[in-house]
């Protein structure tokens, strides 16, 4: 990578990996004062947040996996605050694709690489209290569009007919696993016929039972992250590895 060997490389990604840990252990972020960063903690920190400058928002809710084969991972989310990027939601285990990371296709089983704007929220229950974005009350009759030879494909439907006469293949939006969410933009401008779809953060079905290609958490974290999204700061997501965030 450039022109630092890529074992330096793994080696600062997994010092701030386990940065995370520490800092989500405390109760305060005076641990910052107490416990500083060694140098090369502080190197890489410096280097993700020269990352997010460039990513023209205010808000970074980042999704960072050991490896691309791996299912698990963690989120962090960070604000701009007065010129300086501050955690704001320390390290919330999630889960990922069953092949880890870096879809290119539908069905791969894998969730994307890069940065995303984020869409809508959306949910079978009442929306919740404190959260900033808009909200979209799913039933029965709402699908998400996966049938790539569809003019739907990855576009949310209500159709209140027979689906299977209209679709070879959908999502079914009234799942306990979507009880609340929230959209990921991938592969939505311009939308690529089988490059992939559905692409959302979602309640999981277990710390250890890996999603088609989502991020998937505890359905308490999912509200601490929906809480926090602020459409004002024009939030991001960020998928990656300790190598390549």
């Amino acid at each position: 990578m450039r022109s630092r060997s890529i074992l330096k490389w793994v080696s600062l990604g997994m010092l701030l990996y386990t940065l995370s840990a520490i800092v989500n252990m405390t109760t305060s972020m005076t641990v910052a004062a107490s416990n500083p960063l060694t140098d090369e903690q502080d190197t890489y920190q410096q280097a993700l947040f020269h990352k997010f400058d460039q990513l023209h928002t205010e808000q970074v809710v980042l999704i960072t996996a050991m490896n691309n084969k791996t299912f698990k991972g963690k989120l962090q989310i960070y604000n701009k605050q007065n010129g300086q990027w501050k955690l704001q939601i320390p390290a919330l285990p999630v889960v990922l694709g069953q092949k880890g990371l870096g879809k290119t296709k539908e069905g791969d089983g894998k969730t994307p690489l890069g940065t995303y704007s984020l869409g809508t929220a959306f949910g079978t229950a009442s929306k919740p209290e404190g959260l900033k974005m808009n909200y979209q009350f799913h039933t029965a009759q709402d699908y998400w569009i996966d049938d790539v030879d569809s003019i739907d494909y990855n576009q949310k439907v209500t159709e209140t007919g027979n689906p299977n006469q209209r679709w070879a293949s959908y999502e079914r939006m009234n799942n306990p696993l979507y009880t609340y969410g929230i959209v990921v933009n991938y592969n939505m401008d311009p939308i690529i016929k089988g490059k992939g779809s559905a692409i959302f953060m979602h309640i999981w079905r277990a710390s250890n039972r890996p999603t088609d290609g989502c991020i998937a958490l505890s359905e308490d974290n999912l509200l601490k992250v929906l809480q926090a999204i602020d459409p004002a700061k024009s939030p991001k997501i960020r998928i990656g590895t300790v190598q390549a965030r």
